[in-house]
């Protein structure tokens, strides 16, 4: 059997992402969606929570599993069994940096490791978690960026902060 991981931390999960992972899934017999905890960002949700929103939005495509890892990607792959890891490039200035993830990866994998890029649909072209984020912050319109689900879980986050900061 045939499989990849989509690593990343989907905070929220955006139709973009979305795209990449319908793509991917056509091409491996299982896409293990991964939600990595990355400490060096400041998350709107739990991993739990992105797991949970990801199992939810990804629920209509079978061959999809969601699953998440605190550690290096290199690791969760070596672990499952995994060598080949999808990666999604909105713009040509996404490439030297996920170039450079993939080259590294492939490294501390002792080749085991190689990376598919998948350019985005350019109606997703724009889009980026952070972007999500700061525009539902501000009460912006965010419905053409998520699912009508992820959007619900998102303003009520942005609900609950507010009320906490208030």
């Amino acid at each position: 059997m045939k499989s990849a991981i989509y690593p990343g931390s989907f905070d929220p999960v955006t139709l973009g992402h979305l795209d990449i992972v319908e793509r991917a899934a056509r091409m491996f017999d299982e896409l293990i969606i991964c939600v990595l905890d990355n400490r060096a960002k400041t998350p709107l949700f739990s991993v739990d929570e992105r797991v949970r929103m990801l199992q939810k939005v990804c629920s209509y495509i079978p061959n999809v599993r969601v699953d998440s890892y605190y550690g290096l990607m290199v690791d969760y792959a070596k672990e499952i069994g995994c060598h080949v890891s999808i990666r999604g490039l909105r713009a040509v200035t996404d490439f030297e940096y996920e170039l450079q993830l993939a080259q590294t990866n492939r490294m501390l994998s002792n080749g085991d490791l190689d990376t598919i890029f998948l350019t985005t649909n350019t109606k997703y072209s724009y889009l980026n978690s952070s972007g999500v984020k700061e525009i539902a912050a501000f009460g912006g319109d965010i419905s053409k960026c998520v699912t009508p689900y992820v959007e619900e879980l998102v303003w009520e986050k942005i609900r609950l902060r507010k009320e906490k900061n208030a």
